[in-house]
Order: structure tokens, then sequence, then C-alpha cells
């Protein structure tokens, strides 16, 4: 049960960062894909963790880090 709502507590936060980012128009290819990046990852983190048994937070946290990295990255080679 407890899991449960971490869960959901984490993919509430994403989904509204990621709704946040439709405000984000003066940002470059490098930070609107660090910043969508980053909500989708830990979306994407949260939910796979939550249905594998592991905690929803700490999946929000990896895939938020590591979906921010990438989408960083590719970002930059888009303004190039």
């Amino acid at each position: 049960m407890k899991r449960s709502i971490y869960a959901c507590a984490a993919l509430a936060l994403s989904a509204s960062l990621l709704l946040g980012a439709a405000g984000c128009t003066n940002m470059n290819k490098t930070q609107q894909g660090a910043f969508s990046g980053g909500a989708v990852g830990a979306l994407a983190g949260a939910g796979i963790s939550a249905i594998a048994g592991g905690s929803g937070t700490m999946g929000a946290l990896i895939g938020g880090g590591l979906g921010a990295v990438a989408g960083g990255i590719y970002g930059h080679e888009k303004d190039k």
C-alpha cells in the first residue's frame, strides 16, 4: 500500500513537470531536452519500479536523472 502511494505521488509530480514544460518557450533545445527528458524519465522510472515491486520514489529519481542527461545530450545535438 505504501509503495503504491509513493508511485502515485511520483507519477503526479512527473505529470505536473511535463505539463509545466509547455510554458517554457524561451529555453534552448538543450534545456528543453533536459527538462522533458527528466520528466519522462521520472515517469517511466517510477512506473517500471512500481511494477517490478521496487521503490517508486527511487525509480523516479534514477529515471529522472538518466532522462535529463539523455535529453540534454539529444537537445545539444539538435542545437548544433
